[in-house]
């Protein structure tokens, strides 16, 4: 399915091959950090990605989250995760971590915001925490710009196993 008001974009990968070798490298080294665990990093990944409409990274880290064994009800109490019951103290700073920093507010981030990440966060972990928020802004500004089509690389990654046609 292609946006409603598709034209042919480039393919920003192949047309930026060694940069975005780059960006792949540092979202590599970010999930291979032992700093924050797996299943959070899902968290901010999805979240972020639903904040900047990233089609391709939504469904891509969505599939991820659901092959790492995360629930499903979780899956789609992101969106709505200060109402859900679903997510612990830390996971809940961590998702308004990544909201403060995906929409930067005029005023920056609070003081109280800091505060509440101090105290879920070592300073190890909220460094790794802040990369991962600026490794999936960055995917998803790219994938927006060229309206990256989900799913188009399942096949290539493993993610056909999720099972979420």
């Amino acid at each position: 399915m292609s946006h409603p008001n598709a034209q042919s974009r480039l393919n920003f990968m192949e047309q930026s091959p060694d940069l975005f070798k780059k960006l792949q490298e540092l979202g590599i080294a970010i999930v291979k950090s032992s700093d924050i665990e797996p299943g959070l990093g899902q968290l901010v990944d999805i979240r972020a990605s639903q904040i900047n409409g990233c089609a391709a990274c939504l469904d891509m880290h969505v599939k991820q989250a659901k092959l790492s064994g995360e629930r499903e009800l979780r899956l789609y109490h992101i969106a709505i995760w200060r109402e859900s019951p679903l997510f612990s103290a830390k996971e809940r700073a961590a998702l308004a971590w990544t909201e403060a920093l995906t929409q930067i507010a005029p005023t920056g981030v609070s003081d109280d915001l800091y505060a509440e990440l101090r105290e879920q966060f070592s300073e190890k972990e909220l460094s790794t925490l802040t990369f991962r928020v600026i490794g999936i802004n960055a995917a998803n500004r790219a994938n927006v710009a060229f309206r990256t089509p989900p799913g188009k690389y399942d096949r290539e990654f493993g993610l056909d196993k999720a099972e979420l046609a």
